[in-house]
């Protein structure tokens, strides 16, 4: 788990400086980028579904995907023009985001009581990750292919270490493939209520303008005169871990609505507290919004993972949660790609010398307006009241096995 996430966070946070400063690519170029995780989301449960699942041990295909994964990201680093870097990072997410997926279930599969004893392996998946930024940051490589290289170093320890890992048979018999395997009728059929397909929405809808986070923050803290930006990026994984100790309690006591409105309302906040920061006495501002990641990923994408996981039935709770994946980390995350880089374009000033500039107030604001507007939406239509008696007549009418 925390190799798994080291190389992602060692490349992924700062390749918008990368891009822009040493390579000069437009916004568009960066957010396309950026993007190409979400169409490794869009796929990944189909070749998870279609191979992982019958036709390989998952050890093995987690060594050859992080192996392979690891000489595309080199060639990668070396590229200079747009077309065959975005082409090299494409084909990089194809490999590294079935991984995720992939990495949970064998994780799942040699547990005893997966339950409690999944937590405090996954959150080394997240000491990774801060790691990762700690050591690029002090290293002051962002603007460098650096990043990108020392990930694909880690990225080829992490495939051969794969291979000594437990043996783990695929569970599905080989055979003719099904849509219905992935996304059952029965899941699609839980969105026919309003709370849910307003969920779903309002989910779809937030990761737009999050993609502004993911694929610009680097860059505009760099911009700003922020030292150590990448460094100081991790508070936001600090807080993660923090915030996740607080769900319970919070839980018990505001309900579903009222956090994930919190979470969708922390969005807007640090955008707009990033609109009117800056590097000298309002730099609090700049980290208030890196620290509020702790309720703008808990709040929203936490709450809603156990939202989906009370609602549905119990036959269909990992297909409702990666449709809501897809949704989200796939095409809500696509559209916001392309519009982030689109705002980014349009609010592009050359620096006082010349250099490349953005209008960061503008383009911060552009993104927590539009949180804002889908908070203000989901306040007014979302009521999780109802929601658990269609699950169960969903569950009544699904099928039992064939005796």
């Amino acid at each position: 788990m925390f190799l798994q996430y080291f190389v992602w966070g060692a490349w992924y946070v700062t390749l918008g400086t990368w891009l822009a400063t040493s390579l000069h690519f437009t916004g568009q170029q960066i957010a396309w980028a950026a993007g190409s995780t979400a169409i490794g989301a869009i796929i990944s449960p189909f070749f998870v579904g279609l191979i992982a699942d019958r036709w390989f041990a998952t050890e093995k295909l987690l060594g050859v995907l992080h192996v392979t994964g690891a000489m595309i990201l080199w060639l990668s680093s070396r590229a200079t023009s747009f077309g065959p870097l975005y082409d090299g990072v494409l084909a990089y997410c194809l490999c590294y985001m079935p991984t995720l997926a992939l990495t949970n279930s064998l994780a799942f599969r040699q547990m005893q009581q997966p339950q409690l004893e999944f937590g405090p392996i996954r959150v080394f998946g997240t000491f990774g990750w801060i790691v990762a930024g700690m050591i690029v940051g002090n290293l002051g490589i962002e603007a460098t292919a650096m990043p990108m290289r020392l990930a694909a170093a880690c990225s080829l320890v992490l495939g051969l270490y794969c291979f000594t890992l437990p043996r783990t048979l695929p569970l599905a018999a080989a055979g003719e493939f099904k849509l219905a395997q992935i996304v059952p009728v029965e899941a699609l059929q839980l969105f026919r209520a309003r709370s849910m397909a307003v969920f779903a929405l309002a989910s779809f809808l937030i990761c737009i303008p999050l993609q502004f986070y993911y694929a610009f923050t680097n860059l505009y803290l760099n911009e700003i005169g922020i030292h150590n930006a990448a460094g100081k990026m991790t508070g936001g994984q600090m807080s993660e871990l923090f915030c996740m100790l607080l769900i319970p309690w919070f839980f018990r006591r505001l309900g579903v609505k009222a956090m994930l409105g919190v979470g969708m309302l922390a969005w807007a906040l640090r955008y707009f507290l990033f609109a009117y920061g800056d590097a000298g006495t309002l730099v609090w501002m700049i980290y208030a919004g890196i620290l509020l990641h702790g309720i703008c990923y808990d709040f929203f994408f936490v709450v809603g993972q156990i939202y989906i996981d009370r609602e549905s039935p119990v036959a269909l709770r990992a297909a409702t949660q990666g449709l809501i994946t897809l949704l989200t980390y796939g095409a809500g995350m696509l559209v916001g790609s392309w519009l982030s880089g689109r705002v980014v374009d349009r609010f592009t000033r050359p620096g006082p010398f010349g250099e490349p500039g953005h209008d960061w107030a503008a383009i911060w604001t552009f993104a927590g307006g539009a949180s804002a507007l889908v908070l203000v939406l989901f306040l007014f239509t979302f009521s999780d009241l109802g929601q658990s008696r269609l699950a169960c007549a969903v569950a009544n009418r699904r099928p039992g096995p064939r005796q």
